[in-house]
């Protein structure tokens, strides 16, 4: 078998890939969450992910390594937390506008780099300050008064990230010692689980119409195709290198925003979105330095 060779263009292309599918979710699931509960959908994401993996690796002779993961208790603690994500940015879409909610919850990379320090022991630096301080000034800009988002939006969108940031940082911790694949098939099946438990409140009283059913379905086809195209990003370059390549999303976010509801963000809005993608892009770009050269702040 042939030795997999990295190649960052291939890495930046599948992360392009991915996020687009990201931005098509978060429009599938604002327009969805106008016509169905919120926990259908959810569970739905989460089912139709869960349904497609055990369908890509029914092929293989041996699976059992996919649930004989490291620190079981993190695994599903890491899943949890993604449902978590999940709900919290559904809901934050039922209030805000994409592109809006979006920005917020990409302020989880500088939550990231705020925790890393007394989670992962990780030298908090003075750029990482300023970084993250300019990062939440850009929210104050998307998120001030005139702006007319309401507060509770705002508060989900922010529990969405906080969510994100500890999920990502578990991530960490649990991928030098847990296989790709059997990252994922835990957020799978924890959150088809987690999300099971909740369904049965939340039941419509009448079914769903069919095309209700069918975008709930896109929306795992969606979630689970970007994140194995995330897989296969980061496995053709560093983190590090493509990061800032994440704040795409921000870009599809506001055109599908424009395109399917008519909505374009205020100057100001935009503003405080590219306050944010920079902060988070001189995150990665700090991140990437050799570790044997001295910082300049």
């Amino acid at each position: 078998m042939q030795a997999h060779i990295p190649s960052p263009v291939r890495g930046i292309l599948f992360l392009l890939g991915a996020v687009l599918l990201f931005a098509i979710l978060d429009t599938t699931a604002k327009y969805l969450t106008r016509h169905a509960a919120l926990a259908l959908l959810v569970w739905g994401r989460y089912a139709t992910h869960l349904l497609l993996m055990l369908i890509l690796l029914a092929p293989r002779r041996d699976s059992s390594p996919l649930l004989r993961a490291p620190r079981p208790g993190l695994q599903v603690l890491r899943g949890l937390l993604l449902l978590g994500c999940t709900g919290f940015n559904f809901a934050a879409l039922s209030y805000m506008p994409v592109a809006e909610t979006t920005a917020v919850f990409f302020t989880a990379p500088l939550l990231v780099a705020l925790l890393a320090g007394p989670w992962l022991g990780e030298k908090l630096t003075p750029g990482r300050w300023l970084a993250a301080l300019a990062g939440f000034a850009g929210i104050l800009l998307i998120a001030r008064p005139a702006a007319g988002l309401t507060p509770a939006g705002i508060v989900l969108a922010l529990g969405g990230a906080g969510c994100y940031a500890c999920y990502q940082l578990l991530t960490r911790q649990l991928a030098e010692h847990t296989p790709p694949l059997t990252l994922l098939f835990y957020t799978a099946l924890v959150g088809t689980l987690g999300a099971s438990l909740v369904l049965p409140w939340c039941w419509p009283a009448a079914w769903p119409a069919t095309w209700i059913i069918l975008s709930t379905i896109a929306l795992g086809m969606l979630g689970g195709s970007g994140h194995l195209l995330l897989i296969h990003a980061f496995r053709n370059a560093p983190a590090s290198f493509l990061s800032p390549f994440l704040y795409t999303q921000l870009i599809w976010a506001t055109l599908l925003g424009a395109i399917v509801f008519q909505h374009w963000p205020d100057a100001p809005a935009l503003g405080g979105m590219a306050i944010i993608a920079l902060s988070g892009a001189a995150l990665g770009w700090h991140q990437s330095r050799p570790k044997d050269q001295k910082p300049v702040e």
